[in-house]
């Protein structure tokens, strides 16, 4: 399978700034959901340490995850504990709800040449 699921937990404030750099890299479907977790950082002054950030999740072709992972990277990067991480994720299988069927990735992203 040539589909690759990449999972980005960020700030909330950086989301805006993400969106606007993926669209530009020609990322066209992306699913966005708002999270709560602390790793690196942890918000002492709240009563459970959670922090609110956002998950992003984008299915891609293999050909694709570096450049969107740097581009993530890049337009969340504060340089402070607590920015985020990326994650890749191999997909073995992938349907389409409305055709009932396995996809391929030309089935996913007709308009992609590559």
């Amino acid at each position: 399978m040539d589909i690759k699921l990449i999972i980005a937990i960020i700030r909330r404030h950086k989301l805006e700034a993400v969106e606007q750099k993926l669209k530009e890299t020609g990322v066209e479907r992306i699913n966005v959901t708002k999270v709560k977790g602390y790793g690196e950082y942890h918000d002492f002054f709240a009563q459970d340490w959670m922090v609110e950030e956002v998950r992003l999740e984008i299915f891609t072709r293999n050909n694709a995850v570096e450049k969107i992972a740097a581009t993530i990277m890049d337009a969340a990067h504060t340089g402070l504990p607590g920015d985020g991480v990326v994650a890749v994720v191999p997909v073995e299988k992938f349907f389409l709800i409305r055709t009932r069927a396995e996809a391929t990735p030309e089935e996913f992203w007709p308009r992609s040449s590559s």
